[in-house]
């Protein structure tokens, strides 16, 4: 045979590589995992549970929700920033990618360098409650009554948290610092189990984040005294803002949190992008919103570039916030 011959009959070959290469890179190809550096039953694996079931719809492969936590939403974190699969996200949060790095001496991550930021997808208030017989018992109905009995009684309170340096963690330590008051605090692994303990009377108070406290508020298993947020919750319109308490020293206070997807570094753009993309989209179907609204959770879809200005204002606004509060973390 000869050679042009030859050259011929591979040609059909030669053309099909494209559409077949193609074809092997498709994304997703395989079940995508989110990891959710907390425990269950926080807002963190709340949110990243009501979008999964949209995403997976959009992506056309599973989407597989991981609790992975430990160290503050650090150890989570750095599975995903490590990860080289090309299917693991995180449902990052305030405290994993602008808290931590204040109050850590040293990350298993870097929050900037290590992810690609995807889409913010909700910001939720923070709300103080109290266990209900504990409140009774010290007298505390506002917020100005925890002020007073917490300066009349250093270490009598105690305070707990879904784990050192987040949004939960710093919300209390600012309202100490800007009292001048002083409670334990006990860290736990998450929003759930902290709960649990406040709700069985083992705990006195939690700046906990709306979503997954608000059912609590509902059934009367918890009393909430004030939200941390600048504004008044649609979703608890009648609570008032820890700002507009009365307390001349807390004028000045606000402390949200917000929860959003990122992507290890090396995620392909196009990838980030279509995830974004669906991710919006989601978040603009009248059920979705609606369900985050009754959860306290406002909802975004931002693009990844105003998302990575958030991380990066955030930042600072907390480095800030952990030098003036003191607090840290070994």
């Amino acid at each position: 045979m000869s050679l042009n011959r030859r050259a011929l009959l591979a040609l059909p070959a030669v053309v099909c590589w494209p559409g077949l290469t193609r074809a092997q890179s498709a994304w997703p190809s395989r079940p995508v995992r989110i990891v959710v550096p907390f425990p269950p039953a926080g807002t963190t694996d709340i949110l990243a549970r009501a979008l999964a079931p949209e995403l997976q719809k959009a992506l056309g492969q599973p989407v597989v929700i991981e609790n992975k936590p430990g160290a503050g939403g650090n150890t989570g974190s750095a599975d995903v920033a490590h990860a080289t699969d090309g299917h693991t996200l995180l449902m990052g949060t305030v405290g994993t990618h602008a808290i931590n790095q204040s109050l850590y001496p040293k990350l298993p991550y870097d929050p900037v360098k290590d992810f690609a930021p995807i889409t913010l997808v909700a910001a939720v208030p923070n709300v103080l409650v109290m266990n209900p017989a504990r409140a009774q018992f010290y007298g505390i109905q506002s917020v100005a009554d925890l002020a007073r009995v917490a300066r009349a009684n250093p270490g009598k309170l105690n305070m707990c948290s879904s784990g050192n340096g987040t949004s939960i963690h710093l919300a209390g330590e600012l309202f100490k610092s800007l009292t001048g008051s002083y409670m334990l605090h006990f860290p736990y692994r998450g929003s759930g189990p902290a709960l649990i303990d406040l709700m069985a009377g083992n705990m006195d108070l939690m700046f906990d984040n709306l979503p997954s406290a608000l059912p609590h508020i509902r059934s009367g298993r918890l009393k909430a005294i004030a939200v941390t947020s600048a504004k008044r919750s649609e979703a608890l319109p009648e609570l008032p803002t820890i700002a507009e308490s009365g307390v001349p020293e807390l004028r000045s206070y606000e402390a949200s949190s917000w929860f959003g997807l990122l992507a290890p570094a090396s995620q392909p753009a196009d990838q980030v992008a279509r995830v974004q993309r669906e991710v919006a989209k989601a978040l603009a179907t009248p059920a979705l919103k609606e369900r985050m609204a009754s959860q306290g959770a406002v909802p975004s879809g931002h693009g990844s570039a105003e998302f990575a200005a958030l991380i990066a204002s955030e930042t600072v606004k907390w480095a800030k916030v952990v030098k003036v509060s003191g607090a840290k973390v070994d």
